[in-house]
């Protein structure tokens, strides 16, 4: 445990001591909204890929439960990953429309 605070008191000092070795001069041309778009959609696409994950699972279990509820499981199924897809769609979209 001592062992541990002390790694967090040395981290921190680092991190108190970053500001002394920053450079002066010009400012820098980094494109930021590139940068966060880009995190932005992997966290859609991640997000998008766990729901869909998780949707086929609960039909495929469903299914299995009972075979005769195909129909209305299939729909909703359908539906569902519609409207999952769409959230990584609509991140593409402002990404397309933000960053030029």
């Amino acid at each position: 445990m001592r062992k541990l605070s002390y790694l967090f008191m040395i981290l921190s000092a680092l991190c108190l001591a970053v500001p002394a070795f920053a450079q002066g001069g010009e400012a820098s041309t980094v494109n930021w909204v590139a940068i966060t778009s880009g995190f932005a959609m992997a966290i859609a696409s991640a997000v998008c890929g766990m729901a869909q994950a998780k949707a086929t699972a609960a039909a495929a279990e469903g299914l299995a439960r009972n075979p005769a509820a195909r129909p209305g499981i299939q729909l909703a199924l359908i539906l569902g990953l519609a409207l999952i897809e769409s959230l990584a769609l609509y991140t593409l979209v402002i990404i397309f429309a933000k960053v030029k």
